[in-house]
C-alpha cells in the first residue's frame, strides 16, 4: 500500500507480507514483531486471526449487519444508510431511525421517490441536517443513474453525491467485500493504542490511516472492518478500556506501556465560540407557527421556530421584540432561555412567546417532537 506526503521525507516500513510508504513520524510496527506473552509469534496474520476469531464469536447484532459466518452479504443500501446515520451519533441513538427509515422506505428507490419534507422530518433528531439532504441526493443518483443498484467499488461510490472516502470504503468493504481501508474514530483509537502513536490528533490522522491500511488484506475485508469497529466500540473504549477482555492486547504497544487510556494523544481544543439569538414561539390555541429554513446552511430545509440572526452579542428585550417576524396584539413576552451545542459553536437562544397569526406551517403541539432538537428545546421552554 503506498501513501505519500510531500511535507515529509519517505521511508519504507516493512510489515509482514506488506510494504507501504509512510512519513518518518510514524512508528515502526514493533508490536507485530517478536513474541507475545503466550509465545505466539506477533505477526500481522496472528493479529488478524485473533481479532477475527473474537468477532466470529461475539459480533454485535445490528439490524444492518449480516452475521459473520452466515454466508449472507449485507444490502448495500442498509450499509450506506446506517453509515450516514452513524456519523456523529451512537448505535443506540441511530438504530430506531434506521428501523423507521427501512420500514417506510425499504429500498433506495423508495427513498429516492420520497418527498424532501418527509425525509427531513423523519431525520429530525439525528442532527447535521446536511446529511439528510445528501442522503436524498445520493439515493436519487443511484435510482436515476445506476438503475437502483449501488456501485460496487470505492471509486464508483465516491462519485455519488455526498459520499466521502470513509462511507465509500465502508460500503465497498462491508457490502461488497472489497479490500478497502475503513477508518472511523473507533479504528483510529485502536491504531493509536496498538502502535502507541505519540503524534497528537488530528495531525496523526494520516498516520493512523496508513497503519490501519497495513493490516487490510483480501481475506474477509468486510468482517475485518466490522471487527475493528466492534473492538473500538465495546472494548478499546475512549475511557476505561477493557484491556483484560481484548483479544489483541498482547500485540498492543500502549497496553505494554501500561497507559492505553492516554491514547490517542490530543492537542488542547480551542474554546468553542458562543452565539446568541432569539426564537419566536407564536401560538394560536394549541397550534405553533413553524417556518422552513433555507435549503442551504445550518439546519437547511428543516422546519423550526422563526428566529433572529445568531450573533456574537446577547439580544436585549427591545431588540428581540423589534426583530420578531410579526407584531402581536398582546405583545411578545420573554418565555425563557435555552443552550444548545453545535459542532463549531454554542448557542444561547432567548425564547419570546405571543398569541397571533402569520404565514406559517401551523403545527399541533403534540407533533413538535419531530423538530430538530434545538427548536424542540426552545418550544418546550416557551410552552412551559
Amino acid at each position: 500500500m503506498g501513501v505519500g506526503w510531500s511535507a515529509a521525507p519517505l521511508r519504507v516500513v516493512l510489515v509482514p507480507r506488506l510494504t507501504f510508504a509512510v512519513p518518518t513520524p510514524i512508528p515502526d510496527p514493533s508490536p507485530l514483531q517478536g513474541e507475545g506473552g503466550n509465545g505466539v509469534p506477533m505477526t500481522t496474520p496472528a493479529l488478524r486471526a485473533a481479532l477475527l476469531a473474537w468477532y466470529d464469536a461475539g459480533a454485535r447484532t445490528l439490524p444492518w449487519r449480516a452475521p459473520p459466518g452466515s454466508g449472507m452479504r449485507t444490502d448495500p443500501y442498509f450499509v450506506w444508510l446506517s453509515e450516514v446515520m452513524l456519523q456523529q451519533t451512537t448505535v443506540p441513538h441511530a438504530t430506531p431511525y434506521f428501523l423507521s427509515f427501512t420500514r417506510r422506505w425499504p429500498t433506495v428507490g423508495d427513498l429516492a421517490a420520497a418527498p424532501d419534507g418527509d425525509v427531513m422530518a423523519a431525520w429530525a433528531g439525528l442532527g447535521y441536517y446536511a446529511r439528510a439532504r445528501n442522503l436524498l441526493a445520493c439515493a436519487r443518483a443511484v435510482a436515476a443513474e445506476h438503475g437502483g443498484v449501488f456501485p460496487d467499488t470505492e471509486e464508483g461510490l465516491r462519485a455519488l453525491p455526498g459520499v466521502g472516502a470513509y462511507t465509500a470504503a465502508a460500503v465497498a468493504a462491508i457490502a461488497f467485500d472489497r479490500e478497502a481501508n475503513v477508518v472511523d474514530g473507533n479504528v483510529e483509537r485502536v491504531m493509536s493504542r496498538l502502535f502507541a502513536v505519540e503524534a497528537p490528533m488530528p495531525d496523526s490522522k494520516p498516520a493512523l490511516k496508513a497503519l490501519a491500511g497495513s493490516l487490510v488484506t483480501a481475506d474477509r475485508p468486510g468482517d475485518w472492518a466490522q471487527a475493528l469497529m466492534d473492538l473500538g466500540a465495546t472494548v478499546c473504549r475512549p475511557k476505561s478500556p477493557l484491556c483484560d477482555r481484548c483479544p489483541v492486547s498482547g500485540f498492543c504497544a500502549a497496553f505494554k506501556r501500561g497507559d492505553p487510556e492516554t491514547f490517542p494523544r490530543r492537542t488542547k481544543k480551542a474554546d468553542r465560540p458562543r452565539r446568541y439569538g432569539v426564537a419566536y414561539l407564536l401560538t394560536r390555541g394549541d397550534e405553533v407557527a413553524l417556518v422552513r429554513r433555507p435549503p442551504k446552511g445550518l439546519l437547511g430545509g428543516m422546519l423550526g421556530l422563526p428566529t433572529s440572526d445568531w450573533r456574537g452579542d446577547p439580544w436585549a428585550d427591545e431588540e428581540a421584540v423589534a426583530a420578531a417576524p410579526v407584531s402581536a396584539a398582546g405583545g411578545w413576552h420573554d418565555a425563557g432561555e435555552i443552550d444548545h451545542v453545535f459542532t463549531h459553536f454554542s448557542l444561547t437562544l432567548r425564547v419570546f412567546r405571543a398569541e397571533g397569526m402569520m404565514d406559517a406551517e401551523w403545527t399541533d403541539r403534540d407533533a413538535l417532537a419531530a423538530l430538530p432538537s434545538v427548536f424542540l428545546k426552545a418550544a418546550k421552554a416557551g410552552l412551559g
